[in-house]
C-alpha cells in the first residue's frame, strides 16, 4: 500500500499541471467547452493519474525485472546466436502489441490499408535494430559513429521519398520511430540492456547499458521509409477527429474500454507467452521472483487500460477540440504549444522509469531533477516549433536534418554516457501523453490552417518531441566538459605561479 500510494502521489503531481491549464482555459472566453466535456476531462484526468501510478508500480514489479532476467540470463549462457533470435522475436513482439504505435496507425489507416501493414513493418524495424543494439553491447561498438552511419542513410532514403513524389508521407515516417518506444517497449528494453552490460562487464559497462532506445527508435523510421518508397497508389488522407459528445452520448465509452482491454492483453500476453518459454528453458528463476513479476504485470494490465482509455475518451477529443479553438489566435497557439510541451512530458509513464535508471547507473552524476528540467524544456521547445510549422506550412525536414546534424555532431564533443542517455531520452519523451493529446492537438489546428494538408503538416510533431532532447541533455554534458576544463586550467595556472611552499600548501588543502 505505501508503494501504491506514493506512486499515485508521483502521478498526482505529474498530471495536475496538464489538467490545470486546460480547466484555466475553460474558464477563458479563449475556448468554449461545453459542461460534459469538462466534466469528462475531469474524470479522465482521475483516472489517468490511477493509471500512471499502477503502471509505474507494475514496471518496477515486473517489465524492468523480465529484462534484466531475459539479459543478464541469456548472457550467461554464453549462447550468442540464442540471445540474438530471443531480442529479435521479443523487439518483433512488444512493438507489435505496443499501444503507442496503435494510436499512431489508427490514425493513418486511410492510406495505408488498415493498420496491420504499417504496425509489422514497425515491428521488424525495433526487432532488427534491438538485435544490432545488443551486438553494440557485446562487441563494445561506439554508439555515436553507429547513430552517423543509420540517420545519413535515413536522409539519403528521405531524398529518394521526395523524389517519388511522396512528401506528405515524410513527417509520418519519423513518427513513427517516436510512438514506437512507448510505456510497455522502454522498462523492457532499457533493462535488457542493463543485464546484458552487466554480465558482460568492463569499465565501460554502464555507458554500453544504454543507447538500445535509441538505436530502437531510428530502425522504424527506416523501415516505414522504405515501405513508403516501395508504395504506390493515390493517397486521401481523413483525420480521425472525435468529440466527447458523440463518445458518450452514443455509449461509445464502454467500446473504448473494451477495446483497450483487448489491446493490453494482446500486449502482454505476447510478452507473457514468450517469457514463460524462456523460463522453462533457460532462466528457471525461482517461485517468488516470479510471483513478484506476476503481481507486476497485473499492476501493469490494469495501469495501461485505466490509462489509455482516460486518454482515449477524455484527452484525444479536448485536444482535438483546443487546437481547432487555439488555430484563431496564432501567438496563443504558439504560447500554449510551449506550455503544454513543457508540462505533458511530466505525464508520461516512461519517463520517469529512464530518469530513475539513469540517476543509479550515472551514481547521482545525472539527477533525476536535471533529466526532468532537461526534457520539459526540450519537449516544450519542440511542440512550440511545430504550432509555427503548421502556421507557415513548410517541411519537417527544415527541423529535423540540422537538429539531427547538430546532434551527431554534439555526441562527438561529449562523453560517450551523454550521447547515449540523450539519444535515449529522445525516444522516451514521445510517449502516449505526446500521440494522445499534443498530435490531436496538432491535427485540431491543422484542420483549421491547412485542412488539405494534414496528413504532411501536423505529423511530424512526435518526431520533434523525439530530437529535441538529443540537442538539449548534450548540450548539459558539453557544458560539464567545459566547465570541468576550465577548473582544471585554473587549478594549473595556481600551481604553475605558486613557489614549491605555496604548491605543498595547496596539494595538503586539496
Amino acid at each position: 500500500m505505501k508503494a501504491i500510494l506514493l506512486k499515485l502521489r508521483e502521478s498526482f503531481i505529474s498530471v495536475l499541471p496538464v489538467a490545470v491549464i486546460v480547466l484555466i482555459l475553460a474558464a477563458t472566453p479563449l475556448v468554449n467547452f461545453t459542461g460534459m466535456e469538462i466534466g469528462a476531462f475531469i474524470v479522465a484526468a482521475v483516472f489517468l493519474i490511477v493509471g500512471i501510478g499502477l503502471f509505474n508500480l507494475g514496471a518496477d514489479l515486473a517489465m524492468t525485472p523480465m529484462g534484466e532476467q531475459v539479459g543478464s540470463g541469456l548472457t550467461k549462457s554464453k549462447k550468442i546466436t540464442v540471445l540474438l533470435a530471443v531480442c529479435f522475436l521479443m523487439g518483433v513482439l512488444i512493438t507489435i502489441a505496443e499501444p503507442d504505435l496503435t494510436v499512431l496507425a489508427e490514425q493513418v489507416e486511410s492510406i495505408m490499408n488498415g493498420t496491420t501493414i504499417l504496425i509489422v513493418t514497425v515491428g521488424v524495424g525495433v526487432g532488427l535494430f534491438l538485435l544490432l543494439a545488443v551486438l553494440k553491447i557485446i562487441l563494445r561498438k561506439d554508439l555515436s559513429s553507429m547513430l552517423m552511419f543509420f540517420y545519413m542513410t535515413l536522409f539519403a532514403l528521405c531524398a529518394l521519398l521526395i523524389e517519388s513524389g511522396k512528401n506528405d508521407l515524410l513527417a509520418m515516417c519519423f513518427d513513427s520511430g517516436g510512438v514506437t518506444t512507448g510505456p510497455i517497449t522502454v522498462p523492457f528494453i532499457m533493462a535488457l540492456g542493463v543485464g546484458i552490460a552487466t554480465t558482460i562487464g568492463g569499465k565501460n559497462s554502464n555507458e554500453n547499458s544504454f543507447g538500445l532506445v535509441a538505436l530502437c527508435s531510428v530502425g522504424p523510421i527506416l523501415a516505414v521509409t522504405v515501405l513508403s518508397i516501395a508504395s504506390s497508389g493515390k493517397m486521401n488522407y481523413e483525420p480521425t477527429i472525435d468529440t466527447v459528445a458523440r463518445l458518450l452520448s452514443n455509449g461509445e465509452w464502454g467500446w473504448v474500454i473494451l477495446n483497450t482491454c483487448k489491446e493490453v492483453i494482446i500486449a502482454l500476453s505476447l510478452i507473457v507467452a514468450f517469457f514463460v518459454v524462456l523460463q522453462l528453458t533457460i532462466l528457471k528463476l525461482p517461485r517468488h521472483k516470479i510471483i513478484r513479476i506476476v503481481i507486476g504485470i497485473t499492476y501493469t494490465f490494469i495501469g495501461l487500460v485505466v490509462f489509455l482509455s482516460a486518454v482515449k475518451i477524455g484527452f484525444m477529443p479536448i485536444g482535438s477540440k483546443l487546437g481547432m479553438q487555439l488555430a484563431d489566435n496564432r501567438v496563443l497557439l504558439v504560447a500554449f504549444g510551449l506550455l503544454f510541451g513543457m508540462v505533458v512530458v511530466l505525464a508520461e509513464p516512461a519517463i520517469h522509469v529512464l530518469n530513475k535508471q539513469v540517476e543509479e547507473v550515472t551514481d547521482g552524476g545525472v539527477t533525476k531533477l536535471q533529466m526532468l528540467i532537461a526534457l520539459c524544456l526540450g519537449v516544450g521547445l519542440a511542440i512550440g516549433l511545430s504550432m509555427i510549422r503548421i502556421i507557415y506550412k513548410f517541411s519537417v525536414l527544415y527541423y529535423l536534418i540540422p537538429g539531427y546534424l547538430l546532434s551527431l555532431g554534439l555526441s562527438f564533443f561529449v562523453p560517450k554516457l551523454y550521447t547515449a542517455i540523450a539519444f535515449d531520452s529522445g525516444g522516451v519523451a514521445s510517449g502516449p501523453l505526446t500521440s494522445g493529446f499534443i498530435l490531436p492537438l496538432a491535427i485540431g489546428a491543422c484542420s483549421i490552417l491547412a485542412p488539405s494538408r494534414v496528413l504532411e503538416l501536423a505529423f511530424g510533431v512526435v518526431a520533434l518531441v523525439a530530437m529535441i532532447p538529443l540537442i538539449t541533455i548534450q548540450t548539459l554534458g558539453f557544458r560539464a566538459v567545459m566547465a570541468a576544463k576550465a577548473r582544471n586550467r585554473i587549478i594549473m595556472k595556481r600551481i604553475l605561479s605558486a613557489d614549491d611552499e605555496q604548491i605543498i600548501n595547496f596539494a595538503w588543502d586539496k
